[in-house]
């Protein structure tokens, strides 16, 4: 069953009763229940107890709920062509329009949207954090206090990337919360959210950090906080606290294969919200470090293969040419390791540590390289769009590989076609580079971080190779390490 992403809201309210007319269990007698089974570990006495009971978060919420906030917005809708007459294909009225060929009264607007969701008070003169998808679009906002006191919000500045909103309401002495440190956060802690899930205000629900630095498709300059707090629609924008009262986090989507809370939710880790609410406040934009690099996780086979102690870091699998790292001297098959004495465990975690470096500022990157560590200091550039991705034609002619590769060279106008500096293209792939991911039309660039020009290079740098190769391959405009295990 397909796994969906989803924000917050807003979708139908649907309220379920369970339980009418259910019988309670018998009791049991637990002198007589049967007992665990007898082993020959430790008395449980020996041990002190871990966990010594449940939080009451009555005070933590007498004292902050007030300066979480309801956020409702009225947004036009987007005319296009799968959705004509401004009517979305999920709304009752646009089977009727599209059966009968009705459009709307000339000259009428497209219906409006409206939505709402959460956010809270950051300063007692009026400014507010909330999620950026809470206001998209939005032609009108308006924030509803707890004693019912309503004001209308301007929207300073959204931030897609991150999914974070800026409001402003004008008026003063209002209650704020308190900003804490994410990376305090242990997996396992108490935390909880306050919001609107469905409209209702002010609800309060509580769980468990479940892991931290949680990177999600499509937000990689987010580290996720994962919790089991249940958040649904319309919690979007509202608080995460930890147990001192302090907001960590700000309650932005979840995984679902219902469209509705199941057990997995995020949180945009405060720190990085506040950076950006600084940022948008001061100068309306939102700056952000790159250095120019492609980069992927380093799993097992991988970090065999570059002889390092462990799996971890940033495998970088391109640079781009004349970028911030190529001009610090970073390569293919250097492994990031840490940035400015903080260790970089995933390489999930490396895009959100630069993005948060100013561009023009230097930075210390310690790399892993020729099997040892060594620091490269880089001036970080500032992050822009994305360039273009360039097609790759596959090849034709086959040679034989024991890989269960079938490689062949490159000719000059192939290389330009393909814009690589590569000369070697894989012609067809099985085995184990099938299974491992290599496919027809790969362009072969290096084997275990070495440069590979010809075929008689790869073949004797994959012959001296261990039980592991990692192939770096490019395709398209991307290059990319894939960890092969030799066949016997």
């Amino acid at each position: 069953m397909k796994r969906l992403m989803q924000f917050l809201w807003p979708m139908a309210l649907v309220v379920a009763f369970a339980g009418c007319g259910a019988k309670a269990p018998p009791a049991m007698d637990l002198a007589s229940a049967p007992g665990p089974a007898v082993t020959d570990a430790a008395p449980a006495t020996t041990a002190p107890a871990i966990v010594t009971g449940l939080p009451d978060f009555s005070g933590l919420v007498s004292a902050y709920g007030s300066a979480v906030v309801n956020v409702t917005t009225v947004a036009q809708r987007e005319i296009n062509d799968e959705a004509p007459h401004g009517l979305s294909p999920d709304d009752p009225l646009y089977d009727f329009f599209q059966r009968f060929g009705f459009g709307m009264p000339h000259g009428q607007p497209p219906p409006l949207a409206r939505g709402e969701g959460s956010g809270f008070l950051v300063s007692a003169d009026g400014y507010i954090l909330t999620n950026a998808h809470v206001v998209d679009r939005a032609r009108d906002v308006t924030v509803r206090m707890t004693d019912r006191r309503e004001y209308n919000a301007k929207v300073v500045g959204v931030d897609p990337r991150t999914d974070v909103a800026v409001l402003k309401i004008d008026a003063d002495r209002l209650p704020v919360v308190r900003i804490g440190s994410p990376a305090a956060l242990k997996a396992g802690q108490w935390v909880v959210a306050i919001g609107s899930p469905f409209g209702f205000e002010n609800s309060v629900t509580a769980g468990i950090v479940s892991a931290t630095a949680r990177s999600l498709p499509g937000d990689a300059y987010t580290p996720f906080i994962q919790t089991d707090v249940a958040v649904n629609p319309g919690n979007s924008g509202g608080p995460l606290f930890n147990l001192q009262g302090e907001v960590v986090g700000i309650n932005s989507q979840i995984y679902s294969r219902t469209g509705g809370y199941q057990g997995v939710s995020f949180a945009i880790p405060i720190d990085v919200a506040m950076q950006v609410k600084n940022q948008l406040i001061t100068t309306g934009r939102v700056e952000r470090g790159r250095i120019g690099v492609t980069i992927q996780d380093v799993n097992q086979a991988l970090a065999d293969s570059f002889r390092l102690p462990r799996p971890y870091g940033a495998l970088v699998s391109q640079v781009e040419d004349r970028g911030p790292a190529d001009k610090a001297g970073l390569k293919a098959g250097d492994v990031i390791l840490g940035v400015d004495g903080r260790t970089v465990e995933r390489s999930s975690e490396l895009p959100a540590i630069i993005a948060g470096i100013k561009p023009g500022a230097e930075a210390t990157l310690e790399i892993w390289r020729d099997k040892g560590k060594r620091n490269v200091r880089i001036k970080v550039g500032e992050l822009e769009d994305d360039p273009a991705v360039a097609s790759l034609q596959p090849a034709r002619n086959t040679d034989t590989d024991k890989l269960g590769l079938a490689v062949r060279s490159l000719s000059r106008s192939e290389r330009q076609q393909l814009r690589t500096e590569g000369r070697i293209v894989v012609e067809q792939a099985g085995g184990p580079a099938a299974e491992a991911g290599v496919e027809a039309g790969d362009v072969l660039l290096a084997v275990n971080g070495a440069p590979v020009t010809s075929i008689d290079e790869f073949r004797n740098s994959v012959t001296k190779s261990g039980s592991t190769v990692a192939l770096l391959i490019q395709r398209g405009n991307a290059q990319i390490y894939v960890p092969v295990r030799v066949a016997s």
